[in-house]
């Protein structure tokens, strides 16, 4: 199905693509560097990152992919379950698996999911045609020696009548007009590369709260007002089968304790939800949905029309 073709294409348009049942790719913009020792500038980019912690299918994906190859979303989702599958008997076996344009994840010896992005794609769609290059430094300190020297064998001759004026040969003069440039273009360099040092401890620290925010936070992340419109195609039997089954739900929370799961379904039925307990997680926090349905398409419609007051809400579907 090559799976990673299309993961790919969604990265170039939001910040967290997960797959369901095996981990999210996320994406972070990251500003122009110069490699000081190859003097290669590199341009703005977006660094690809996974996340073996996010599991939840929030529909972006599978709806995606369904609306691409015109087959519906839980014969979708059925297909990405496989795919998944044997990417984690790959990688159980020691096997390195390699993503297109994306990067290389193997697993470590504590049974870790490991990544390494392959670099070759820049999806910050604003850097689009620019590419990296090399550029040749300036010798600024070659040529104040020279000038130096240049200074130090030129003689200056006074004469009685002029000993109040200093009658240096026209190139001397020019010679300290372009010592003065130098030494002046030389402090501000060092000035600026002091600031390029203190941006970039600013933008490591940003960086750092920013991928902290990352691992704690529920992605969903265009505004839904944006989300593509996506048509959902089912056959007869299948609609028949899960008619009465509603293996869509629409999240608003996960708690530790029961009696807060309660509360919150007793809050969202004052707001006018229709909210249902729908069990724990597998790390044993206990879910509350807004609403639950068993059409896919209905489900994502709700949750488009939920998230422009509930932002944390997002889509989980089950078999």
């Amino acid at each position: 199905m090559a799976l990673e073709h299309y993961i790919s294409e969604l990265l170039y348009r939001y910040n967290c693509v997960v797959v369901p049942g095996f981990g999210a790719f996320l994406t972070q913009a990251s500003s122009a560097i110069i490699h000081e020792e190859t003097h290669t500038l590199y341009p703005p980019s977006k660094t690809v990152s996974f996340n073996q912690q996010l599991l939840s299918n929030d529909g972006l994906l599978v709806s995606y992919v369904a609306e691409a190859q015109k087959i519906s979303f839980d014969d979708m989702f059925k297909q990405v379950e496989e795919e998944v599958a044997d990417w984690k008997l790959r990688l159980s076996k020691g096997e390195r698996l390699t993503l297109a344009d994306i990067g290389e994840l193997w697993s470590s010896s504590e049974n870790k999911i490991q990544f390494q992005p392959s670099g070759k794609a820049n999806y910050l769609t604003s850097s689009y045609g620019m590419s990296s290059f090399v550029a040749q430094p300036v010798s600024r300190e070659v040529m104040k020696e020279e000038v130096k020297v240049l200074e130090e064998k030129t003689p200056i001759a006074f004469t009685p009548e002029k000993r109040n004026t200093v009658a240096a040969r026209p190139y001397v003069r020019y010679a300290a007009v372009v010592l003065l440039a130098l030494t002046t273009g030389f402090g501000g360099y060092q000035f600026y590369k002091a600031d390029q040092n203190n941006q970039q401890l600013v933008r490591e620290e940003a960086h750092q709260q920013v991928s902290k925010r990352i691992q704690e936070a529920t992605f969903f992340d265009t505004d839904p007002l944006e989300l593509p419109t996506i048509t959902l195609k089912t056959t007869k039997k299948a609609a028949i089968e899960n008619s009465d089954k509603k293996i869509h739900h629409i999240i608003a929370g996960a708690f530790r304790y029961k009696t807060n799961a309660d509360k919150k379904i007793s809050q969202l039925t004052a707001l006018g939800f229709h909210p249902s307990y729908i069990g724990t997680n597998p790390f044993g926090l206990h879910m509350v949905a807004y609403d639950s349905f068993s059409d896919a398409g209905r489900a994502l419609q709700a949750l488009r029309e939920i998230k422009v007051s509930q932002k944390d809400a997002w889509l989980k579907s089950t078999h």
